[in-house]
């Protein structure tokens, strides 16, 4: 009997790993999902005043400036957020670090040696992907595991993007 209720806990515990598993699974495909499409959204956002620059024949900076605005204060569910930085690493916007903005951040790298700016351009610059790396996430003072999608803006030369804590 006490054989049937071990053999009977290990198989439980089996099954519950197994369960958890399939979740953190599955929260990553919903959450890769997510971040990609708010990024393909907030690039959209950036084509539209793109393109109004174009047709009201406007400065280039000014349509950069109200795009950054319109970035920055751009939110999605309860804590999701943009950041852009240019293809030569200066950082756009970043939400909440407005020190941060107009800093170069390409020599910027994670505590394991990641430099996570470097990463975002390299893969934006292929079409556009997700990277993993280590950030502090505001209010806090740890780096935690981070994962982020990226795309590049070609008429700013703007690297795009927006992440979540794993």
């Amino acid at each position: 009997m006490k054989r049937f209720i071990t053999i009977a806990l290990v198989l439980l515990l089996v099954l519950l790993s197994g369960c958890c598993l399939v979740d953190k699974k599955q929260y990553k495909a919903d959450m890769d999902l997510l971040i990609k499409s708010e990024v393909e959204t907030a690039v959209s956002l950036l084509e539209a005043v793109y393109n109004e620059h174009l047709q009201s024949n406007s400065n280039l900076e000014d349509a950069k400036t109200l795009a950054a605005n319109l970035l920055r204060d751009l939110r999605y569910g309860d804590d999701g957020y943009f950041w852009a930085d240019t293809k030569e690493g200066v950082n756009v916007v970043l939400y909440g670090r407005k020190d941060v903005e107009g800093r170069n951040r390409l020599e910027d790298k994670d505590p394991n040696g990641v430099y996570y700016v470097k990463g975002f351009i390299k893969i934006a610059q292929a079409g556009g992907g997700y990277f993993d790396y280590s950030f502090v996430k505001l209010g806090e003072t740890e780096p935690q595991a981070k994962r982020s999608y990226v795309k590049l803006f070609e008429p700013f030369g703007w690297v795009v993007g927006s992440g979540y804590y794993k």
